[in-house]
């Protein structure tokens, strides 16, 4: 099963990085060599190896995973992916079904009319096992890349319901109905981690986003810890860098200037967190990185 997804995604995989499909929401992944540490904001989805080796960090944590495995991530969060086996014979490959908050409601509605009740928040990356009516599902999704146009439409919804169907009864349900749910303390964290992305050159007033999510600050901090392996002041501070790089990228602005708009007052300590943040100072990430293949 897990030869015939590889064969699938190895026909519809384009050059080295992250290639969108024409189903909504789905992604190939490729490349054919092992890459260095490549430090992303990683949207909510789940990532079914096909072939290779890859290992993803958030925070102190190591999650490695390889066929049959696959990774979730439930929340968006600054994460370092690293493939560590690939060759130009057997690359690495891999589909990513980025997570719908509205479409897993709806087959929780459906499927679970008396919902699903642990609301306890977990780390937001993890690795499972895929069994075998997941892996399936998974592939009967990614054979839908060779069928005509009119059948994807009509196929496509029920093979992503059914993926979620599977992913809901299996170990990972609790992470999916988490996601679902905007009562959730999940939720909850998600709409923090949102405010933050939008306020990312403020300062940070954990009292005042713990308000805003109807949470005691406490069980605010505590809960983001859980999911984000980190504190809100940590995951601001990652959120600065990485708009930092992507300024330096996309309008090559130099590094001051890129420290100074996502609120560095200081360019010589914006230049310490960059480095230990992507391993090198800004000049040289950024002309290391220009043309590398792009994994988010």
């Amino acid at each position: 099963m897990i030869d015939k997804l590889a064969h699938i995604l190895a026909r519809h995989a384009g050059a080295d990085g992250a290639q969108p499909t024409a189903l909504p929401r789905l992604h190939i992944l490729r490349s054919t060599t092992p890459t260095d540490p490549i430090p992303v904001l990683h949207q909510p989805a789940v990532c079914f190896v096909a072939q290779g080796r890859k290992q993803t960090m958030l925070g102190d944590r190591v999650h490695p995973y390889a066929p049959p495995q696959f990774l979730i991530v439930s929340a968006e969060v600054p994460i370092t992916g690293q493939v560590t086996q690939a060759s130009p014979e057997e690359p690495y490959l891999c589909l990513r079904l980025d997570l719908d908050p509205a479409t897993i409601n709806v087959v929780i509605q459906d499927a679970f009319p008396d919902g699903l009740a642990n609301d306890t928040p977990a780390s937001a990356v993890d690795v499972s096992t895929a069994p075998p009516a997941l892996l399936d599902a998974v592939v009967r999704m990614a054979a839908l890349l060779d069928v005509p146009e009119a059948e994807q439409r009509f196929l496509a919804p029920l093979a992503e319901r059914e993926i979620l169907y599977r992913l809901l009864v299996g170990e990972q349900g609790d992470r999916l109905r988490q996601i679902a749910f905007a009562d959730s303390k999940l939720s909850r964290i998600s709409r923090a981690i949102a405010w933050i992305k939008a306020n990312y050159a403020q300062a940070v007033k954990v009292e005042e986003i713990a308000a805003l999510v109807n949470m005691s600050s406490s069980s605010f901090h505590e809960h983001f810890r859980t999911v984000t392996s980190m504190s809100p002041l940590q995951y601001q501070k990652q959120i600065r860098l990485q708009e930092a790089r992507r300024l330096m990228l996309a309008q090559a602005v130099d590094a001051a200037t890129a420290g100074f708009k996502v609120g560095y007052e200081s360019p010589s300590q914006f230049s310490r967190d960059y480095s230990r943040r992507f391993g090198l100072p800004p000049k040289r990430d950024i002309e290391k990185i220009r043309g590398m293949p792009v994994f988010a």
